[in-house]
């Protein structure tokens, strides 16, 4: 946690005077605000010119591009939920495989057993209980005989009946089986059209970045860093650190330990892990770590997952982003967050407010 407090410092990501000397970027450094609040350079000559230009070009291309790389990360997070409740599906359909192979052979026992009664009845001839009383030689031992039968009459009475029931119990696993099969084979479809939208939006923003040269790309990564800053400084003028004090839970620490250990890793839609993740991908094994099993999605963990105020955020709680909850990053403290940010880009600590919070929510309960 030392490390990351030397880190957040030199990002300038923690509030109080570790931000005052990053207050004003300078009229150096390119990063100013456009009519809509987004970072833009200013580095350009007065009234507009070639460099100017280049600068609102770029801009543009980083917004396009931002534009494509949230709208992945929505269908990422389409993909996701499709994936695992595919999973769920299909270990539903194996359990109600089971279910109906165990019925089977209990039907198949029950109908040997009603054949069985069956034949014994027909070897006594198929007389009637009076019809036997009167025809035969020992009354005495007709009435114990009938004792019997009539045990064997309850006999034959509860395997029809638990016959019935097992029938009607292997028509309901069949059905469910069906109903089953039929979510498994929309979500899969659901999954397969989430990928394709994902793969879309990542290859035409790949496609807008490849177009620029060695030089613009690093002019578009300082935007990008540039507009992080602005949101993150507007956040933290805000006061918003002032009431945040809460420490983290021994869970929590643990879950913080494994994220930061994972910076510098790639992000790759719908992976979690070991060697690369994407945004929830990361939280959820970070929590693994930490002794707890969440959501796989930033929209579940956020619909699931216990909220809690901004003035009660602690360390390891989890900041949703977006308004569709799209996003999730780890808090750490000081302002800060450690989270997977987008293709082409690496596990990393930012600021929490660089982009707009949904909510807090807390895994350790």
């Amino acid at each position: 946690m030392a490390c990351t407090a030397v880190v957040l410092c030199a990002m300038g990501l923690l509030g109080g005077t570790a931000t005052a000397a990053y207050a004003d970027p300078g009229p150096g450094s390119g990063a100013g605000r456009d009519a809509g609040g987004d970072a833009k350079s200013g580095g350009g000559a007065p009234g507009g010119g070639p460099a100017a230009a280049e600068d609102k070009r770029l801009e543009d291309v980083r917004k396009e591009i931002e534009d494509l790389y949230r709208k992945a990360e929505q269908a990422t997070d389409a993909f996701n939920g499709a994936r695992e409740q595919v999973e769920l599906q299909q270990k539903e359909i194996v359990k109600l495989a089971r279910n109906i192979d165990s019925t089977q052979q209990k039907l198949a026992v029950l109908k040997r057993r009603a054949g069985a009664l069956a034949s014994a009845q027909y070897r006594d001839g198929g007389l009637p209980p009076e019809a036997r009383l009167m025809l035969g030689d020992d009354p005495e031992g007709f009435l114990d005989d009938a004792t019997l039968v009539r045990k064997g009459q309850q006999a034959v009475k509860g395997v029809i009946s638990q016959l019935a029931r097992t029938k009607g119990d292997l028509e309901g696993y069949s059905k469910a089986a069906t109903e089953r099969w039929k979510v498994l084979e929309a979500n899969r479809k659901k999954k397969e059209s989430a990928q394709q939208d994902i793969k879309k939006k990542i290859d035409a923003a790949k496609d807008l970045e490849s177009r620029l040269a060695a030089k613009e790309k690093d002019r578009l990564k300082k935007l990008e860093e540039d507009q992080a800053f602005l949101k993150q400084q507007k956040w933290l003028d805000s006061g918003a650190l002032k009431e945040i004090s809460g420490k983290a839970s021994e869970q929590g620490k643990k879950a913080i330990s494994f994220a930061t250990s994972q910076i510098g890793k790639n992000y790759v839609w719908g992976a979690a892990g070991p060697d690369t993740f994407d945004c929830s991908g990361l939280t959820l094994r970070a929590w693994q770590a930490g002794g707890e099993t969440i959501p796989r999605t930033s929209q579940e963990q956020w619909h699931q997952l216990p909220r809690v105020a901004l003035k009660d955020m602690r360390p390891g709680d989890l900041i949703i982003y977006f308004a569709d909850a799209s996003h999730v990053g780890m808090y750490l403290g000081d302002g800060a967050i450690v989270h997977a940010p987008r293709p082409g880009r690496q596990v990393t600590i930012t600021g929490a407010g660089s982009m707009p919070i949904l909510g807090i929510v807390r895994p350790d309960k």
